[in-house]
């Protein structure tokens, strides 16, 4: 998740620029850049790496008197981190930076290279700067003319936009992507959250999507498509900790109340009206591949589970899930029909990377899913699909397995479509499901308060079974994965019919029973599961959108039109439980005992 910074005064706006940067490094970034202009004079400066490497290139150049200047740290989503993919991205004569995902770029793109635009980068971003000085052409009101282009963008966005043809200003629009803008006399300060400017401004604006306008020293205008409108300054906060968590307790809660818009942006470009599409995937990939093979640890393990009943479900293809780590031990039969996949949120799980090299020595094509680009397992790969949750800092993780998930089932339904095993029917009715994933990821004040309540009554007891059916198999490991690693309380997930091959043998009233009972996939024979285990005195939490009688504690959900979109809403349900129970036990959410958040060995 990128981050941007802004200001525009007479203060040293590198040192500002760098120093602002810094503080959003926890989101995440692979490469960095600012651009000034004082006076006349416009400077940039890019780097690829950490910030250290930006600071080398601007230790000689310094700033004074009056100018504007943005900066910004990218994480990849369309272009690998090059210098010529880092932000600020230039035109003839204006520079800009942006967060989101341009959903139109490609047909702005043509329509400007039509015109006689070179581009220079694989970006999104560069449209913009090249459209807003198209549209300057005709329209020589600079705002006139940033007022267009903006009109012109689909997706999300918080973009800044400074030009020669006004080097006392800086332009900004806001939908979609956080941003917010800092005060201090007649000092204006832009920033993706407030971190980079506490103890520099004293007041803030938070900007609503669809806000934008310009910013001279000392006056500030602002619009909506309502026209002018007036806002109201807040006092900012001087916790630094507590503004990256932008007001939550945790950052593994914060992650957990992103996953709404971060599918949006994990979906942004890839899911069309009628059909999926990889700009990252060349259709050769899947060329004489008659099955794919998965291997990943931990959380990714269980997304990939899931997967495996929408690659044969969907696309129709045989589909074997591996644990990486004993993958790597058993001599697997790796055969070239096979398509070989990795999913890492960080790219660099160890044995997820020597599986790779394996199946690369065996002659296997490879496809990773990762959140991290240039990482090792997405460098050894042929292809890979990024899956632009940002930077994830609670140790169990949340929103790196809903996105995963996500691009897997997206994966599914596109080799399908490529393959022709799928009905026009059956994209439309995958697509209306996929769109509709983010409403189900929104955490409603009512339900957290609820799992906040029931949260004092599986404090103790000799442990937890997780059980589903299908999809909600894997989701139930997941659901009792989280529960282990922040609670520290026994936890375990179950297929519902498995129960009377043994496990029932436990149930009584200290055993709780999380039952996801979806109203789409198999809900009688879930039912009749759990019936069984409330015959045997088990405690049972229901979470499903059918009231069920014998359930000790129900947590009704909204949504029963599409398994997946039952999927995803009971995740963030089982997401928020081990939440609640872990901070009343009083552990460290964050940083759970023994565990890291990328495993680097084996």
């Amino acid at each position: 998740m990128c981050g941007i910074v802004g200001y525009l005064g007479n203060e040293e706006k590198k040192e500002i620029l760098l120093d602002g940067l810094q503080e959003l490094e926890y989101r995440g970034y692979d490469s960095a850049g600012i651009a000034v202009i004082e006076g006349a004079k416009l400077n940039q400066f890019k780097a690829i790496g950490k910030l250290e490497n930006l600071r080398e290139k601007t230790k000689s150049y310094h700033t004074e008197g009056f100018g504007i200047s943005i900066g910004h740290t990218r994480w990849a989503t369309h272009g690998k981190p090059t210098e010529l993919n880092a932000h600020p991205h230039l035109g003839a004569y204006s520079y800009v930076v942006h967060n989101g995902i341009i959903e139109n770029y490609q047909e702005l793109k043509v329509e400007l290279q039509n015109d006689g635009v070179t581009f220079l980068s694989q970006t999104d971003t560069e449209t913009i700067v090249h459209l807003f000085e198209k549209q300057h052409k005709t329209n020589k009101d600079v705002f006139g003319a940033f007022e267009e282009t903006i009109n012109r963008l689909d997706g999300a966005y918080a973009t800044l936009l400074i030009t020669e043809a006004d080097t006392e200003t800086i332009y900004f629009a806001k939908n979609g992507s956080p941003m917010l803008i800092g005060f201090n006399g007649d000092d204006v300060y832009f920033a993706s959250s407030d971190t980079p400017i506490i103890g520099k401004a004293t007041e803030v604006y938070y900007l609503e999507d669809g806000d934008y306008g310009y910013a001279k020293q000392g006056e500030l205008k602002l619009f909506d498509a309502n026209g002018e409108k007036s806002f109201t300054k807040q006092t900012l906060t001087a916790d630094k900790i507590s503004a990256q968590k932008d007001g939550y307790r945790f950052f593994m809660e914060k992650e957990i109340y992103e996953q709404s818009r971060v599918m949006g942006e994990t979906m942004m470009g890839r899911v069309l009206d009628e059909s999926i599409d990889f700009d990252e995937i060349d259709n050769a990939l899947f060329d004489g591949i008659k099955a794919i093979k998965i291997c990943a640890c931990g959380t990714s393990y269980h997304s990939a589970l899931t997967s495996a009943y929408l690659f044969e479900r969907i696309a129709k293809v045989r589909c074997d899930i591996e644990i990486a780590s004993e993958f790597r031990y058993k001599e697997p039969l790796l055969t070239d029909d096979t398509l070989f996949i990795t999913i890492s949120q960080s790219g660099e799980t160890a044995d997820t990377l020597e599986a790779l090299k394996m199946a690369k020595r065996a002659g296997l094509k490879s496809l990773s899913i990762c959140n991290v680009d240039n990482s090792s397992i997405v460098r050894e790969s042929d292809a890979a699909i990024l899956t632009r949750a940002g930077i994830e800092k609670g140790v169990a993780s949340t929103k790196a397995f809903a996105t995963q998930t996500m691009v897997l089932w997206m994966l599914a339904l596109y080799m399908g479509q490529e393959r022709g095993t799928v009905s026009k029917e059956l994209i439309k009715t995958e697509i209306e499901a996929m769109l509709h994933t983010p409403k189900a990821l929104i955490v409603t004040d009512e339900l957290h308060a609820k799992l906040h309540r029931l949260s004092k009554r599986y404090l103790h007891g000799h442990g937890f079974f997780f059980i589903g059916r299908d999809i909600f198999f894997p989701l139930a490991l997941e659901g009792a994965l989280k529960l282990k690693e922040i609670s520290y309380l026994h936890a375990e997930g179950y297929p519902a019919g498995e129960m009377k091959h043994g496990p029932i043998a436990l149930a009584d009233s200290e055993l709780f029973t999380i039952a996801l009972m979806p109203k789409t996939m198999h809900y009688d024979k879930i039912k009749s599961n759990v019936e069984e285990l409330s015959a045997r005195d088990a405690t049972i939490l229901a979470i499903s959108p059918e009231p069920f009688d014998l359930a000790d504690d129900f947590i009704q959900t909204k949504y029963s039109s599409h398994p997946m979109v039952e999927f995803f809403e009971m995740m963030v349900v089982t997401q928020l439980l081990a939440l609640e129970i872990s901070v009343r036990l009083g552990n460290d959410v964050d940083m759970p005992r023994n565990l890291a958040k990328s495993v680097t060995v084996e």
